[in-house]
């Protein structure tokens, strides 16, 4: 029985995009910081990482969709933060955002890391980026690189 996983090698040249709202900088921001630490630190050249920014979490899906219909990266992470308020705007954002986002990656086949916070406070979104929860733009990052790997040995089962 065969078994397949991937792992954290990149193939050189590889690009990869880091697509990120620009509502809640300084969350989003750190989240970019961590995104970007954590290609480089696997391998990934800083030159072979374009960052596209957004207005928010809404906007992300349809650039997330024409980087991926373009053919130049590997993998696409995207990152974000959408806080809970007094109305339902929460819910319908950060819904459409993941389902969104989960369109494109089914749609082309690329894989579409979801590093997009939707949480209750400011300070759940701090703790998740760069507080006691880690960075969780680094941690799609990490996903990105190992589906970017996984599906080149997917799609080498063919050969």
């Amino acid at each position: 029985m065969a078994h397949y996983e991937g792992d954290l090698r990149v193939a050189s040249g590889a690009r990869f995009a880091v697509i990120a709202s620009r509502w809640n900088p300084r969350i989003t921001d750190a989240l970019v910081e961590g995104a970007k630490r954590s290609l480089i630190g696997n391998g990934v050249a800083a030159g072979c990482i374009d960052v596209v920014r957004v207005p928010g979490a809404w906007e992300l899906p349809l650039a997330v969709r024409e980087l991926a219909l373009g053919g130049r990266h590997v993998a696409l992470i995207a990152l974000g933060c959408v806080i809970r308020g007094d109305t339902r705007h929460f819910e319908h954002v950060s819904d459409i955002c993941a389902q969104g986002l989960a369109r494109v990656a089914l749609d082309s086949g690329l894989p579409v890391a979801n590093g997009v916070l939707a949480v209750e406070r400011l300070k759940d979104a701090e703790n998740r980026a760069d507080g006691s929860h880690g960075n969780k733009g680094e941690e799609a990052a990490l996903a990105a690189l190992e589906m970017a790997s996984l599906m080149t040995a997917l799609r080498g089962l063919d050969d």
